[in-house]
């Protein structure tokens, strides 16, 4: 008698256990971050967490995920890679959230051996990297557009279908910045262009927000390429280059990358930002004839009624939201608990999916990172399409 009553209570106490558990698991699904929102990169940080704490507040207002509600937790960084390491760390210790977003390449670079290892965490952040993208080494990291390598890729492929010489093979130059952020994409780029038949030209490198340019520009003279593409730069030396190479009578069509697509940027080229072009992974702010940007600005209208224009960087925040949630909700319909491990392994699964006009029908194909891009160009002050849709793969 002595033996049952003591299964029976071992029993109940399992059953508590177990109730309690479920509960907990129930409660809400964490997701952390460390956002730069000083610092040198704040300019871009703080819009990139309102829009992941948008994009998530919205999900919550559509149900969550069947029900299940996201908690939000984030910490400021300043953009310092020591700080944002602690920071995760702690964090991970604190929530054991089941995805994070990183402040930058370097804290993904930094984290990635030990997000792979011991913590097990779907990761998501401001980077671009074709390294972190790289599903065999970095199952756990996915890049919230196409790498600055896909987005070269996207922009060699309207190139190449838009000959300024109708029979003349299109040429281009690659004018970069001397750093990762610069140099990340050229090695994929000089072998797409081969691929499709464009030439490279010529490849012109400086400091991050150079000055003097005046070799570079008589070099790019010199080779007088149809296109140049900028990568590692944000405002500075580009509207110098853009306005040398119109004194010296070039008819290049300048291009950008994500970073060097902003209105920002054409508010500091004023006239001279007609005509220039770049690849985006999103629609603008004033597409309002896309359905998710109506439903970002009816979102705004009534949580943020001061808000007039959101960047680029708080789209990227919002649609990192979406691929968050959009992860939970396959774990959830195929009938798995939400963890790192299986919202991991949800990354490759997701295929054509639609995202109501805002960042094309996303796949993670071949790596973590989606592969596909808008060309745009400048005009009148805002950038309109010059392109649909363009997908690499």
């Amino acid at each position: 008698m002595k033996s049952l009553r003591v299964t029976l209570g071992l029993l109940l106490a399992l059953c508590l256990l177990l109730g309690a558990g479920s509960a907990l698991a129930a409660d809400t699904i964490k997701i952390t971050a460390q956002q730069p929102i000083t610092g040198r990169f704040a300019f871009a940080g703080k819009h990139i967490n309102q829009g992941l704490a948008d994009s998530l507040a919205w999900a919550n207002e559509q149900g969550g995920v069947d029900g299940i509600k996201v908690e939000y937790i984030y910490e400021d960084t300043g953009y310092d890679l020591k700080r944002a390491v602690a920071a995760f760390k702690k964090m991970m210790a604190k929530y054991s959230p089941v995805m994070d977003y990183g402040e930058s390449t370097g804290q993904g670079k930094a984290l990635s051996p030990e997000i792979n290892s011991r913590y097990h965490v779907v990761y998501g952040s401001t980077s671009f990297s074709q390294e972190l993208a790289d599903r065999a080494k970095n199952p756990y990291i996915f890049v919230s557009g196409p790498t600055y390598a896909q987005q070269f890729g996207i922009l060699l492929k309207y190139i190449a279908a838009n000959p300024k010489t109708k029979g003349k093979k299109p040429t281009v130059a690659f004018f970069h910045s001397d750093t990762e952020f610069g140099r990340d994409p050229i090695p994929f780029a000089r072998e797409m262009a081969k691929k499709l038949g464009v030439e490279v030209v010529a490849e012109e490198v400086t400091a991050v927000g150079a000055v003097d340019v005046t070799s570079q520009l008589l070099d790019l003279k010199r080779h007088n390429p149809d296109y140049c593409i900028f990568q590692g730069y944000v405002v500075p030396p580009i509207p110098a280059i853009i306005r040398g190479a119109k004194d010296f009578g070039l008819k290049t069509t300048f291009m950008g990358t994500f970073w060097t697509m902003s209105n920002m940027l054409l508010d500091k080229l004023g006239a001279d930002g007609e005509g220039y072009m770049g690849v985006m992974p999103y629609a603008y702010w004033y597409h309002t004839e896309v359905p998710m940007i109506k439903i970002i600005q009816d979102f705004n209208k009534r949580h943020h009624p001061d808000v007039a224009y959101r960047p680029n960087s708080y789209m990227q925040g919002w649609f990192t939201g979406m691929v968050f949630v959009k992860l939970a909700k396959m774990c959830k319909a195929k009938g798995l608990p939400i963890t790192g491990p299986n919202l991991k392994d949800m990354i490759p699964q997701v295929k054509d999916w639609d995202t109501q006009g805002f960042a094309g029908m996303v796949s993670f194909k071949s790596s973590n990172a989606t592969a596909v891009g808008k060309v745009y160009v400048g005009k009148g002050g805002k950038f309109v399409p010059a392109s649909d849709w363009i997908y690499l793969d």
